[in-house]
Protein backbone atom coordinates (compact mmCIF):
# COMPACT_ATOMS: atom_id res chain seq x y z
CA UNK A 1 0.00 0.00 0.00
CA UNK A 2 1.52 3.47 -1.42
CA UNK A 3 1.40 6.37 1.36
CA UNK A 4 0.41 8.78 -1.75
CA UNK A 5 -2.70 6.66 -2.62
CA UNK A 6 -6.00 6.62 -1.91
CA UNK A 7 -6.03 3.41 -0.39
CA UNK A 8 -3.79 4.85 2.63
CA UNK A 9 -6.30 7.58 2.47
CA UNK A 10 -8.68 5.87 3.95
CA UNK A 11 -6.36 3.05 5.77
CA UNK A 12 -4.65 5.64 8.04
CA UNK A 13 -7.49 7.49 9.46
CA UNK A 14 -9.61 3.94 10.09
CA UNK A 15 -6.36 2.79 11.81
CA UNK A 16 -5.87 5.48 13.66
CA UNK A 17 -9.78 5.58 15.00
CA UNK A 18 -9.88 2.27 15.71
CA UNK A 19 -6.59 2.34 17.14
CA UNK A 20 -8.05 4.93 19.92
CA UNK A 21 -11.31 3.84 20.55
CA UNK A 22 -11.62 0.30 20.53
CA UNK A 23 -8.15 -0.52 22.08
CA UNK A 24 -7.32 2.60 24.42
CA UNK A 25 -4.50 1.50 27.37
CA UNK A 26 -5.38 -2.34 26.27
CA UNK A 27 -1.31 -2.46 25.09
CA UNK A 28 -1.40 -6.22 24.36
CA UNK A 29 -4.51 -5.56 22.13
CA UNK A 30 -3.15 -3.00 20.22
CA UNK A 31 0.02 -4.67 19.55
CA UNK A 32 -2.38 -7.33 18.33
CA UNK A 33 -4.18 -4.98 16.32
CA UNK A 34 -1.33 -2.91 15.02
CA UNK A 35 0.24 -6.52 13.71
CA UNK A 36 -2.75 -7.18 12.17
CA UNK A 37 -3.37 -3.63 10.25
CA UNK A 38 0.77 -3.86 9.34
CA UNK A 39 0.24 -7.32 7.45
CA UNK A 40 -2.58 -6.15 5.78
CA UNK A 41 -0.56 -2.79 4.48
CA UNK A 42 2.27 -4.88 3.60
CA UNK A 43 0.31 -7.78 1.91
CA UNK A 44 -1.47 -5.19 -0.15
CA UNK A 45 1.63 -5.78 -2.89
CA UNK A 46 1.68 -9.49 -2.64
CA UNK A 47 0.45 -11.73 0.03
CA UNK A 48 2.67 -14.17 -0.63
CA UNK A 49 5.53 -12.32 1.03
CA UNK A 50 3.62 -12.39 4.24
CA UNK A 51 5.67 -15.76 4.90
CA UNK A 52 9.19 -13.83 4.56
CA UNK A 53 8.38 -11.86 7.07
CA UNK A 54 6.98 -14.21 9.28
CA UNK A 55 9.83 -16.22 8.92
CA UNK A 56 12.14 -13.70 10.24
CA UNK A 57 10.03 -12.81 12.80
CA UNK A 58 9.70 -16.46 14.14
CA UNK A 59 13.38 -17.64 14.07
CA UNK A 60 14.12 -13.94 15.89
CA UNK A 61 11.87 -14.50 18.45
CA UNK A 62 12.95 -17.76 19.36
CA UNK A 63 16.95 -17.19 18.92
CA UNK A 64 16.50 -13.80 21.27
CA UNK A 65 14.70 -16.08 24.17
CA UNK A 66 17.83 -18.82 23.73
CA UNK A 67 20.20 -16.48 23.45
CA UNK A 68 18.86 -15.16 26.54
CA UNK A 69 19.20 -18.55 28.52
CA UNK A 70 22.11 -19.78 27.13
CA UNK A 71 25.35 -18.95 28.93
CA UNK A 72 27.89 -21.46 26.94
CA UNK A 73 30.00 -18.96 24.18
CA UNK A 74 29.48 -21.97 21.34
CA UNK A 75 25.74 -22.52 21.60
CA UNK A 76 25.39 -18.46 21.28
CA UNK A 77 27.70 -18.49 18.28
CA UNK A 78 25.46 -21.03 16.47
CA UNK A 79 22.45 -19.49 17.45
CA UNK A 80 23.79 -16.01 15.83
CA UNK A 81 25.11 -17.51 13.41
CA UNK A 82 21.31 -19.25 12.64
CA UNK A 83 19.62 -15.73 12.74
CA UNK A 84 22.37 -14.36 10.65
CA UNK A 85 22.46 -17.25 7.72
CA UNK A 86 18.28 -17.46 7.56
CA UNK A 87 17.84 -13.60 7.23
CA UNK A 88 20.84 -13.16 4.89
CA UNK A 89 20.18 -16.18 2.87
CA UNK A 90 17.04 -15.40 2.72
CA UNK A 91 17.74 -11.34 1.50
CA UNK A 92 20.66 -12.71 -0.57
CA UNK A 93 18.35 -15.43 -2.51
CA UNK A 94 16.08 -13.05 -3.51
CA UNK A 95 17.68 -9.91 -4.25
CA UNK A 96 21.26 -11.14 -4.99
CA UNK A 97 20.74 -14.91 -6.98
CA UNK A 98 20.81 -13.54 -10.16
CA UNK A 99 23.39 -10.63 -9.84
CA UNK A 100 26.00 -13.53 -8.85
CA UNK A 101 24.64 -16.23 -11.44
CA UNK A 102 24.75 -13.45 -14.57
CA UNK A 103 28.14 -12.51 -13.33
CA UNK A 104 29.33 -15.62 -13.16
CA UNK A 105 28.35 -16.56 -16.60
CA UNK A 106 30.13 -13.58 -17.96
CA UNK A 107 33.23 -14.29 -15.78
CA UNK A 108 33.53 -17.90 -17.58
CA UNK A 109 32.57 -15.84 -21.26
CA UNK A 110 35.82 -14.09 -20.45
CA UNK A 111 37.91 -17.06 -20.48
CA UNK A 112 35.66 -18.60 -23.85
CA UNK A 113 33.93 -20.61 -22.24
CA UNK A 114 29.99 -20.74 -22.25
CA UNK A 115 28.03 -21.81 -19.45
CA UNK A 116 23.93 -22.57 -20.15
CA UNK A 117 22.96 -21.16 -16.79
CA UNK A 118 19.02 -19.76 -16.53
CA UNK A 119 18.31 -16.46 -14.36
CA UNK A 120 15.67 -17.37 -11.47
CA UNK A 121 12.30 -15.21 -12.15
CA UNK A 122 12.33 -13.65 -8.93
CA UNK A 123 9.86 -10.69 -7.71
CA UNK A 124 12.34 -8.86 -4.81
CA UNK A 125 9.62 -8.48 -2.15
CA UNK A 126 9.48 -5.11 -0.61
CA UNK A 127 11.19 -3.93 2.00
CA UNK A 128 12.95 -7.13 2.53
CA UNK A 129 16.37 -5.09 3.33
CA UNK A 130 14.88 -2.87 5.68
CA UNK A 131 13.06 -5.27 8.05
CA UNK A 132 16.10 -7.93 7.35
CA UNK A 133 18.36 -5.86 9.34
CA UNK A 134 15.66 -4.53 11.97
CA UNK A 135 15.49 -7.82 13.11
CA UNK A 136 19.24 -8.92 12.73
CA UNK A 137 20.12 -5.75 14.84
CA UNK A 138 18.06 -7.33 17.56
CA UNK A 139 19.53 -10.51 17.65
CA UNK A 140 22.90 -8.89 17.47
CA UNK A 141 22.53 -6.88 20.28
CA UNK A 142 20.75 -9.83 22.48
CA UNK A 143 24.17 -11.39 21.88
CA UNK A 144 26.04 -9.03 22.86
CA UNK A 145 23.92 -8.55 25.72
CA UNK A 146 23.61 -4.88 25.24
CA UNK A 147 19.44 -5.85 25.34
CA UNK A 148 17.27 -8.44 26.79
CA UNK A 149 15.64 -10.72 24.38
CA UNK A 150 11.65 -10.22 25.18
CA UNK A 151 9.33 -12.75 25.91
CA UNK A 152 6.33 -11.18 24.66
CA UNK A 153 6.03 -12.69 21.01
CA UNK A 154 2.94 -10.10 20.42
CA UNK A 155 5.09 -6.48 21.40
CA UNK A 156 7.60 -8.21 19.03
CA UNK A 157 5.72 -9.11 16.17
CA UNK A 158 4.47 -5.61 16.00
CA UNK A 159 8.18 -4.32 16.61
CA UNK A 160 8.86 -6.12 13.15
CA UNK A 161 5.97 -5.60 11.21
CA UNK A 162 5.08 -1.86 12.23
CA UNK A 163 3.51 -0.70 8.80
CA UNK A 164 4.77 3.07 9.04
CA UNK A 165 8.39 1.88 8.75
CA UNK A 166 7.89 -1.43 7.47
CA UNK A 167 8.84 -1.08 3.78
CA UNK A 168 11.22 1.81 3.25
CA UNK A 169 12.45 2.54 7.19
CA UNK A 170 13.63 4.06 9.09
CA UNK A 171 15.74 0.79 9.89
CA UNK A 172 14.71 1.16 14.18
CA UNK A 173 17.04 -0.54 16.68
CA UNK A 174 15.38 -2.81 19.50
CA UNK A 175 17.10 -0.89 22.61
CA UNK A 176 14.72 2.54 20.82
CA UNK A 177 11.54 0.69 19.40
CA UNK A 178 10.57 -2.59 20.69
CA UNK A 179 10.34 -1.07 24.76
CA UNK A 180 7.18 1.19 23.15
CA UNK A 181 5.40 -1.32 22.14
CA UNK A 182 5.61 -2.76 26.01
CA UNK A 183 4.54 0.31 27.66
CA UNK A 184 1.52 1.74 27.98
CA UNK A 185 0.42 4.89 25.35
CA UNK A 186 -1.89 7.13 25.70
CA UNK A 187 -2.84 9.95 22.95
CA UNK A 188 -1.42 13.40 23.31
CA UNK A 189 -2.32 16.30 20.81
CA UNK A 190 0.71 18.07 20.58
CA UNK A 191 2.20 14.52 19.20
CA UNK A 192 -0.50 14.02 16.93
CA UNK A 193 -0.36 17.29 15.49
CA UNK A 194 3.45 17.28 15.15
CA UNK A 195 2.83 13.80 13.08
CA UNK A 196 0.69 15.67 11.06
CA UNK A 197 2.53 17.93 10.14
CA UNK A 198 5.61 15.67 9.93
CA UNK A 199 3.21 13.87 7.06
CA UNK A 200 2.50 16.90 5.21
CA UNK A 201 5.72 17.90 5.12
CA UNK A 202 6.50 14.54 3.42
CA UNK A 203 3.36 14.00 1.27
CA UNK A 204 4.94 17.79 -0.44
CA UNK A 205 8.07 16.29 -0.76
CA UNK A 206 7.27 12.92 -2.46
CA UNK A 207 3.71 14.24 -4.65
CA UNK A 208 4.80 17.69 -5.15
CA UNK A 209 8.39 17.66 -5.71
CA UNK A 210 10.32 14.22 -6.30
CA UNK A 211 7.44 13.25 -8.78
CA UNK A 212 7.78 15.89 -10.59
CA UNK A 213 11.26 15.91 -10.91
CA UNK A 214 11.05 12.33 -11.89
CA UNK A 215 9.48 13.33 -15.44
CA UNK A 216 12.69 15.54 -16.22
CA UNK A 217 15.12 13.74 -14.76
CA UNK A 218 13.96 10.28 -16.40
CA UNK A 219 13.28 12.40 -19.84
CA UNK A 220 17.12 13.11 -19.92
CA UNK A 221 19.09 10.06 -18.42
CA UNK A 222 16.75 8.07 -20.69
CA UNK A 223 18.14 10.12 -23.83
CA UNK A 224 21.18 10.84 -22.32
CA UNK A 225 23.25 10.87 -25.85
CA UNK A 226 20.59 13.28 -27.32
CA UNK A 227 21.12 16.07 -24.92
CA UNK A 228 23.78 18.19 -24.42
CA UNK A 229 26.01 19.01 -21.02
CA UNK A 230 23.98 21.13 -19.64
CA UNK A 231 20.78 19.28 -20.25
CA UNK A 232 23.04 16.66 -18.90
CA UNK A 233 23.91 18.46 -15.63
CA UNK A 234 20.15 19.68 -15.33
CA UNK A 235 19.25 15.94 -15.67
CA UNK A 236 21.57 14.98 -12.81
CA UNK A 237 20.08 17.84 -10.33
CA UNK A 238 16.91 17.38 -10.91
CA UNK A 239 17.42 13.05 -10.29
CA UNK A 240 19.18 14.60 -7.20
CA UNK A 241 16.21 16.41 -5.74
CA UNK A 242 14.21 13.67 -6.84
CA UNK A 243 15.61 10.69 -4.24
CA UNK A 244 15.97 13.31 -2.08
CA UNK A 245 12.25 14.56 -2.14
CA UNK A 246 11.16 10.26 -2.80
CA UNK A 247 13.32 8.99 0.47
CA UNK A 248 13.05 12.02 2.78
CA UNK A 249 9.44 12.49 2.04
CA UNK A 250 8.59 9.00 3.04
CA UNK A 251 10.58 9.11 5.91
CA UNK A 252 8.57 11.79 7.42
CA UNK A 253 5.40 10.48 6.76
CA UNK A 254 6.68 7.46 8.08
CA UNK A 255 7.81 9.07 11.05
CA UNK A 256 4.81 11.12 11.61
CA UNK A 257 2.34 8.57 10.96
CA UNK A 258 4.38 6.44 14.05
CA UNK A 259 3.51 9.66 16.34
CA UNK A 260 0.41 9.66 15.40
CA UNK A 261 -0.01 5.77 17.50
CA UNK A 262 2.52 7.55 20.45
CA UNK A 263 5.86 5.89 18.94
CA UNK A 264 9.15 8.06 18.44
CA UNK A 265 10.96 7.19 15.64
CA UNK A 266 14.56 8.03 15.10
CA UNK A 267 14.98 11.04 12.78
CA UNK A 268 16.31 9.25 9.33
CA UNK A 269 17.41 12.37 7.36
CA UNK A 270 18.79 15.73 9.12
CA UNK A 271 18.33 18.34 5.62
CA UNK A 272 21.63 16.61 4.24
CA UNK A 273 21.79 18.89 1.08
CA UNK A 274 23.06 21.68 3.40
CA UNK A 275 26.54 19.75 4.20
CA UNK A 276 29.66 21.14 4.05
CA UNK A 277 31.30 18.25 3.06
CA UNK A 278 31.27 14.20 2.66
CA UNK A 279 31.53 13.02 6.33
CA UNK A 280 28.86 15.22 7.11
CA UNK A 281 26.56 14.49 4.27
CA UNK A 282 26.78 10.91 5.10
CA UNK A 283 25.88 11.74 8.77
CA UNK A 284 22.33 13.16 7.31
CA UNK A 285 21.93 11.02 4.94
CA UNK A 286 19.80 8.10 5.68
CA UNK A 287 21.28 8.20 9.28
CA UNK A 288 19.30 4.67 10.26
CA UNK A 289 21.21 3.08 7.71
CA UNK A 290 24.19 4.34 7.87
CA UNK A 291 24.30 4.29 11.88
CA UNK A 292 23.47 0.33 11.19
CA UNK A 293 26.61 -0.29 9.14
CA UNK A 294 28.62 1.66 11.85
CA UNK A 295 28.07 -0.45 14.50
CA UNK A 296 27.41 -3.66 13.09
CA UNK A 297 30.43 -3.23 10.58
CA UNK A 298 32.60 -0.42 10.42
CA UNK A 299 33.24 -0.91 14.71
CA UNK A 300 33.66 -4.60 14.67
CA UNK A 301 36.44 -4.02 11.77
CA UNK A 302 38.28 -1.76 14.05
CA UNK A 303 36.84 1.44 13.36
CA UNK A 304 39.37 4.26 12.86
CA UNK A 305 41.57 2.89 15.45
CA UNK A 306 44.74 1.29 13.86
CA UNK A 307 47.16 2.09 11.53
CA UNK A 308 46.14 4.13 8.13
CA UNK A 309 45.78 1.54 5.71
CA UNK A 310 43.28 -0.33 8.19
CA UNK A 311 41.60 2.85 8.50
CA UNK A 312 41.23 3.51 4.47
CA UNK A 313 40.53 -0.68 4.44
CA UNK A 314 37.51 -0.34 6.54
CA UNK A 315 36.09 3.12 5.31
CA UNK A 316 36.01 1.29 1.55
CA UNK A 317 34.56 -1.96 3.48
CA UNK A 318 31.90 0.26 4.60
CA UNK A 319 31.22 2.32 1.22
CA UNK A 320 30.86 -0.90 -0.56
CA UNK A 321 28.85 -3.42 1.49
CA UNK A 322 26.47 0.48 1.48
CA UNK A 323 26.63 0.75 -2.20
CA UNK A 324 25.60 -3.47 -2.48
CA UNK A 325 22.93 -3.26 -0.10
CA UNK A 326 21.28 -0.60 -2.51
CA UNK A 327 20.73 -3.38 -4.76
CA UNK A 328 22.55 -5.93 -7.20
CA UNK A 329 24.42 -3.61 -9.62
CA UNK A 330 27.79 -2.73 -10.10
CA UNK A 331 26.29 0.95 -10.30
CA UNK A 332 25.75 0.53 -6.45
CA UNK A 333 29.05 -0.52 -5.85
CA UNK A 334 30.83 1.94 -7.51
CA UNK A 335 28.69 4.65 -5.83
CA UNK A 336 29.64 3.42 -2.96
CA UNK A 337 33.59 3.60 -4.14
CA UNK A 338 33.47 6.87 -5.50
CA UNK A 339 31.93 7.80 -2.03
CA UNK A 340 34.60 6.64 0.40
CA UNK A 341 37.46 7.88 -2.10
CA UNK A 342 35.11 11.37 -1.44
CA UNK A 343 35.23 10.58 2.39
CA UNK A 344 39.32 9.17 2.97
CA UNK A 345 41.11 12.30 2.10
CA UNK A 346 38.59 14.13 5.62
CA UNK A 347 39.64 10.52 7.56
CA UNK A 348 43.19 11.14 6.76
CA UNK A 349 43.40 14.85 7.27
CA UNK A 350 41.14 14.12 10.45
CA UNK A 351 38.52 16.73 9.24
CA UNK A 352 35.80 14.39 9.02
CA UNK A 353 34.53 15.39 12.39
CA UNK A 354 34.87 19.35 11.93
CA UNK A 355 31.05 20.07 10.92
CA UNK A 356 29.11 18.58 13.43
CA UNK A 357 26.83 21.18 13.84
CA UNK A 358 24.03 22.81 11.88
CA UNK A 359 25.07 25.21 9.37
CA UNK A 360 24.77 28.69 10.20
CA UNK A 361 23.29 27.57 13.16
CA UNK A 362 22.59 31.30 14.76
CA UNK A 363 22.56 33.23 11.70
CA UNK A 364 20.37 33.99 8.86
CA UNK A 365 22.55 32.92 6.04
CA UNK A 366 26.16 30.81 5.72
CA UNK A 367 28.85 33.00 5.36
CA UNK A 368 30.95 32.87 1.92
CA UNK A 369 33.35 29.22 3.72
CA UNK A 370 30.17 27.80 4.08
CA UNK A 371 28.39 28.67 1.21
CA UNK A 372 31.43 27.36 -1.16
CA UNK A 373 31.71 24.05 0.89
CA UNK A 374 28.23 23.49 1.14
CA UNK A 375 27.57 23.90 -3.24
CA UNK A 376 30.92 22.00 -3.59
CA UNK A 377 29.76 18.88 -1.19
CA UNK A 378 26.11 19.10 -3.26
CA UNK A 379 28.52 19.08 -6.44
CA UNK A 380 29.80 16.03 -5.63
CA UNK A 381 26.99 14.20 -4.38
CA UNK A 382 25.14 14.73 -7.98
CA UNK A 383 28.01 13.36 -9.29
CA UNK A 384 27.72 10.17 -7.37
CA UNK A 385 23.83 10.29 -7.98
CA UNK A 386 24.59 9.73 -11.83
CA UNK A 387 26.15 6.16 -10.93
CA UNK A 388 23.22 5.73 -8.02
CA UNK A 389 20.73 6.45 -11.21
CA UNK A 390 21.89 4.66 -14.17
CA UNK A 391 21.46 1.31 -15.91
CA UNK A 392 24.91 -0.01 -15.72
CA UNK A 393 27.95 1.03 -15.56
CA UNK A 394 28.64 1.83 -19.04
CA UNK A 395 25.44 4.89 -19.21
CA UNK A 396 26.98 5.79 -15.54
CA UNK A 397 30.51 6.63 -17.27
CA UNK A 398 29.06 7.97 -20.61
CA UNK A 399 26.74 10.13 -19.13
CA UNK A 400 29.38 11.63 -16.94
CA UNK A 401 32.02 11.74 -20.23
CA UNK A 402 29.34 13.58 -21.86
CA UNK A 403 28.84 16.07 -18.89
CA UNK A 404 32.68 17.21 -19.87
CA UNK A 405 33.38 16.92 -23.62
CA UNK A 406 30.42 19.96 -23.92
CA UNK A 407 28.65 19.31 -27.22
CA UNK A 408 26.67 22.63 -26.28
CA UNK A 409 25.46 22.13 -29.78
CA UNK A 410 22.74 19.79 -28.71
CA UNK A 411 19.57 20.35 -27.38
CA UNK A 412 18.60 20.19 -23.44
CA UNK A 413 15.66 17.54 -24.35
CA UNK A 414 13.57 19.69 -22.23
CA UNK A 415 11.83 23.05 -23.37
CA UNK A 416 11.49 26.39 -20.94
CA UNK A 417 8.05 25.91 -19.97
CA UNK A 418 5.27 27.41 -17.61
CA UNK A 419 6.11 23.40 -15.78
CA UNK A 420 9.66 23.54 -15.97
CA UNK A 421 9.56 27.16 -14.17
CA UNK A 422 7.01 25.95 -11.79
CA UNK A 423 8.77 23.09 -10.74
CA UNK A 424 11.84 25.11 -10.38
CA UNK A 425 10.33 27.74 -8.20
CA UNK A 426 8.65 24.68 -6.16
CA UNK A 427 11.99 23.21 -5.32
CA UNK A 428 13.13 26.98 -4.64
CA UNK A 429 10.08 27.23 -2.32
CA UNK A 430 11.49 23.35 -0.67
CA UNK A 431 15.10 24.78 0.18
CA UNK A 432 13.50 27.82 1.75
CA UNK A 433 11.14 26.16 4.30
CA UNK A 434 13.95 23.42 4.86
CA UNK A 435 16.62 25.80 5.14
CA UNK A 436 14.16 27.82 8.18
CA UNK A 437 13.57 24.35 9.84
CA UNK A 438 17.42 23.31 9.01
CA UNK A 439 17.72 22.83 13.30
CA UNK A 440 14.78 21.28 13.66
CA UNK A 441 13.64 17.08 13.20
CA UNK A 442 12.03 18.44 10.81
CA UNK A 443 11.37 21.73 8.25
CA UNK A 444 7.47 22.40 9.45
CA UNK A 445 8.52 21.48 13.81
CA UNK A 446 7.27 24.22 16.44
CA UNK A 447 5.74 26.95 13.01
CA UNK A 448 3.41 27.66 15.45
CA UNK A 449 5.89 29.17 17.32
CA UNK A 450 8.64 30.38 15.41
CA UNK A 451 6.38 31.82 12.01
CA UNK A 452 3.94 35.01 12.01
CA UNK A 453 0.36 33.62 12.04
CA UNK A 454 -0.59 34.88 8.61
CA UNK A 455 2.93 33.27 6.76
CA UNK A 456 1.96 30.31 8.96
CA UNK A 457 -1.60 30.19 7.52
CA UNK A 458 -0.73 30.80 3.74
CA UNK A 459 2.54 28.27 4.21
CA UNK A 460 0.36 25.35 5.14
CA UNK A 461 -2.96 26.45 2.27
CA UNK A 462 0.24 26.40 -0.36
CA UNK A 463 1.50 23.30 0.54
CA UNK A 464 -2.10 21.40 0.69
CA UNK A 465 -3.13 23.05 -2.49
CA UNK A 466 -0.10 22.20 -4.08
CA UNK A 467 -0.55 18.52 -2.37
CA UNK A 468 -4.26 18.21 -3.86
CA UNK A 469 -3.07 19.79 -7.03
CA UNK A 470 -0.27 16.74 -8.17
CA UNK A 471 -1.97 14.69 -5.54
CA UNK A 472 -3.29 11.09 -7.91
CA UNK A 473 -0.02 9.56 -9.75
CA UNK A 474 0.18 7.29 -7.01
CA UNK A 475 4.09 7.01 -7.68
CA UNK A 476 5.98 4.04 -6.27
CA UNK A 477 9.02 4.98 -3.64
CA UNK A 478 12.47 4.58 -5.28
CA UNK A 479 13.48 3.06 -1.84
CA UNK A 480 10.94 0.17 -2.24
CA UNK A 481 12.92 -1.57 -4.54
CA UNK A 482 15.84 -1.91 -2.26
Amino acid sequence: MLFNSIDFAIFLPLTFILFWTLFYKKTILQNVFLTTVSFIFYGWWDWRFLSLITISIIVDYLIGILLNNRKGKLIRKILLATSIGVNLGLLAYFKYANFFIDNFIDAFSLLGKSIDIQSINLILPVGISFYTFQTLSYTIDVYNKKINATNNFFAFTAFVSFFPQLVAGPIERAKNLLPQFLQTRRFNFNTSRDGLQQILWGMFKKIVIADNCAYYANTIFNNYTEASSVGLIIGAIFFTFQIYGDFSGYSDIAIGTAKLFGFKLKQNFAFPYFSRDIAEFWRRWHISLSSWFKDYVYIPLGGSKGSVFKKIRNVFIIFLVSGFWHGANWTFIFWGILNAIYFIPLMILKRNRHNTEVIAKYQNMPNIKEFLNMITTFSLTVLAWILFRSKNMYEATDYIYNIFIFPLAKPTLISIDIKLIAITCLIIFLIIIEWNGRAFEHALKDINKRWNKWIRITTYYTIVMLILYYFGKEEEFIYFQF
